[in-house]
């Protein structure tokens, strides 16, 4: 596994890749109420995007339709924009990625639409606190498998379970790199490569009530928990600078 270890003149454009990015989910939140389409929160986003001077990276990425995964509900991520309409109690997760000057930022927040039931807003505790819970742990030397088990204990510990199949992953010059990092360990903790200064990477726990098993709708992207209820999603973009982690898709 090759994971590159990037100078300082390329996180600084990471940086600006990830602050759009954070700047945008910013922006968007104000949005974010009942009554509002998720194809006018895409549009908001993709021309907020462009006024960056960047380019919204999911827009055709794999084939994806939009500019934004947004989210509903039991949707957990991959979400396509529709004519859909929010509604009060909703949870609506919206996921953005940038590509600035050859570099992507990529980062997502699950949003309450007004008052939600308190087992939503458990679920989008969560996944926030096993996400900043687990860049809290990343140094030089840590595992990658150990911010996996991390994740996964913390999950667990509300009583949720993390999705399956789907991860947080290295970012760069492309949107997925090296290494896959999954939100539940596999095999040993001590086990594959060691947290490097200049590594840049994605976290991003997503988070089911009973079942972790994916299952993809119709439409070929929506990703559902087999038990068909509410998840939430959260995630950043990490850069590891002075044997410290630097957040990069802070606003």
């Amino acid at each position: 596994m090759a994971i590159t270890l990037r100078k300082k003149e390329e996180i600084d454009i990471l940086r600006r890749a990830g602050a759009i990015v954070g700047q945008t989910l910013e922006f968007i939140s104000s949005y974010v109420k009942p009554g509002v389409s998720l194809l006018e929160l895409d549009k908001l986003i993709e021309e907020f995007i462009i006024k960056q001077k960047a380019k919204p990276s999911f827009k055709g990425l794999y084939g994806f339709p939009a500019s934004a995964c947004i989210s509903v509900n039991e949707v957990i991520i991959h979400g396509i924009p529709n004519e859909y309409k929010l509604k009060e109690g909703d949870i609506v997760g919206i996921d953005i990625g940038s590509f600035y000057q050859g570099y992507y930022g990529d980062a997502a927040k699950t949003f309450e639409v007004g008052k939600v039931s308190e087992v939503d807003k458990k679920l989008i505790e969560c996944s926030k606190d096993a996400l900043y819970s687990a860049i809290e742990a990343i140094k030089p030397g840590v595992r990658f498998k150990e911010l996996s088990q991390l994740l996964e204990e913390k999950i667990t510990s509300y009583g949720f379970v993390p999705l399956r199949d789907f991860c947080g992953h290295g970012i760069g010059t492309k949107p997925h790199d090296e290494p896959n990092i999954p939100n539940y360990l596999e095999g040993k903790a001590k086990q594959g490569p060691k947290i490097k200064n200049g590594m840049v990477f994605c976290l991003e726990p997503m988070v089911c009530q009973k079942d972790g098993e994916p299952v993809i709708l119709e439409d070929g992207w929506s990703v559902v928990s087999r038990d068909g209820l509410n998840g939430a999603h959260y995630e950043h973009e990490i850069a590891v600078v002075d044997g410290k982690a630097l957040i990069l898709t802070n606003p």
